[in-house]
């Protein structure tokens, strides 16, 4: 390794771009994975083990190829030995494929969901259509929308 490419990797840098965020240099690896949308703490424990990186290090202290290898991991994490029941879409609708999704492709993913349960007219995406809430939470209190709520509506009747 020449004297320059050494130094290179030594050199810290304040802001670190990975899979579509920005994420700054000065935050623990694990603790900067988990700022990407698709990977927890799990899942971030999980990759910089893999990676062989030292949980300690500062994001903004890791070399091009260490931070290209985390990329690589969070990208295809069955490739790199990490368990299916770890990954955030298993058994795709779809393709019936285990993948891990992060960045951009979540809000894709989640949005095609839903247009799918309203094309279906299952329960869930009826409830999606009305704007309603959709996981059986109680809706007698909450969820209103309007001026006129509950019992101001009794008084303005009775002046």
């Amino acid at each position: 390794m020449s004297e320059k490419s050494y130094v290179k990797s030594l050199e810290f840098r304040n802001l670190i771009r990975m899979i579509g965020t920005s994420i700054e240099g000065t935050r623990l690896v694990e603790n900067a994975l988990t700022m990407i949308k698709g990977v927890g703490k799990r899942m971030a424990q999980a990759v910089v083990k893999i990676a062989k990186i030292d949980p300690n290090t500062r994001l903004g202290m890791l070399s091009d190829d260490q931070i290209q290898l985390l990329e690589n991991i969070i990208k295809d994490p069955v490739k790199y030995g990490i368990p299916t029941w770890m990954l955030n879409r298993q058994m795709d609708i779809v393709t019936g494929e285990n993948k891990h999704l992060s960045g951009t492709q979540v809000d894709l993913m989640v949005k095609l969901d839903i247009d799918r349960m309203k094309r279906t007219k299952s329960w869930k995406g009826i409830r999606h259509q009305l704007n309603l809430k959709v996981r059986g939470q109680r809706t007698r209190c909450t969820g209103r929308k309007g001026l006129t709520v509950g019992y101001y509506r009794k008084k303005k009747a009775q002046k």
